[in-house]
């Protein structure tokens, strides 16, 4: 008779308060003082620990995060933005906003085989690349093996933004000055997430966007990454997105809540649309000052 393959069983996450005991938040004579409290109030341990004031709800969210496999930045660890919501606040109404947009991007986009997509907003500033850098995040909590790439070449954010040490970028990868592996870097708080700067500054961004090395870089980024998320400059600043769209292939525009018309989004698609672009949706920001 033959005995059938066993289904391995998935990995068993460590405890809280083991995670608590390793993290510093509490000694072992204070995690006894909390079983015993548990055991009486009929609490969950980390309950326990918060009724107790051994520990915060911060900690309790931190423990959790690292429980399930779900990164962010904690506070007085990371030097990322507070503009990066997702990372700095995981839990704020923003961010459950921001994965609903993710959920209808994976939906209506990634289901069909697609890697790659664009970021662009309708007027000039730092809106789309913000949000770009927070879907890039939501995308790696999810556990996609997630790629920003800052292809703003004249107004680059994400450097700033994540306080990425290297000099190294996207222009340095297309001019054959440096390697994939000196340019892309990964996160340490965000394990799921790597980026790739703009790199050096240089004088013909739309030149260097137009070459055939741009082509072949953005087709091996999708071969090794889930999704490839790309911060574009405005196209009121120039052709740079229909180029970035082109190889894309589909596009997020970002347009400014009473501020941007209607007829301007319909021109910008109509735009997109003859360099192949397909847009797959309009986010509505407030606007920024």
């Amino acid at each position: 008779m033959n005995t059938p393959n066993a289904i391995p069983l998935p990995q068993a996450h460590a405890r809280i308060g083991t995670l608590l005991l390793e993290r510093g938040s509490i000694t072992q004579s204070q995690a006894a003082l909390v079983l015993e409290h548990q055991r009486r109030r009929g609490l969950r341990f980390g309950e326990a620990a918060v009724e107790l004031g051994l520990v915060s709800d911060a900690d309790i969210r931190r423990a959790l995060s690292a429980q399930f496999d779900y990164s962010y930045a904690h506070s007085g660890e990371s030097s990322i933005s507070p503009l990066v919501t997702a990372a700095c606040n995981p839990f704020s109404p923003e961010v459950e906003a921001l994965r609903s947009l993710r959920s209808q991007l994976l939906l209506r986009w990634f289901e069909a085989e697609q890697h790659a997509l664009m970021v662009v907003g309708s007027e000039a500033g730092p809106s789309a690349s913000i949000l770009a850098a927070n879907l890039a995040v939501v995308f790696s909590q999810m556990g996609e093996r997630t790629l920003l790439v800052d292809a703003n070449l004249r107004q680059p954010q994400q450097q700033t933004l994540f306080d990425l040490k290297g000099r190294h970028g996207l222009t340095d990868l297309m001019a054959g000055r440096a390697e994939p592996s000196t340019c892309i870097q990964q996160l340490h708080t965000l394990p799921g997430l790597s980026i790739l700067a703009a790199g050096t500054q240089v004088p013909n961004p739309q030149e260097l966007l137009s070459r055939q090395e741009f082509a072949l870089w953005c087709e091996q980024l999708a071969q090794q990454f889930d999704v490839v998320l790309f911060d574009a400059p405005s196209l009121s600043l120039g052709a740079d997105a229909q180029l970035i769209g082109a190889r894309a292939r589909g596009a997020l525009l970002l347009a400014q809540r009473n501020k941007t018309a209607v007829a301007d989004v319909a021109m910008l698609r109509d735009q997109l649309r003859v360099a192949g672009t397909e847009v797959v949706g309009c986010v509505l920001d407030k606007a920024r000052h």
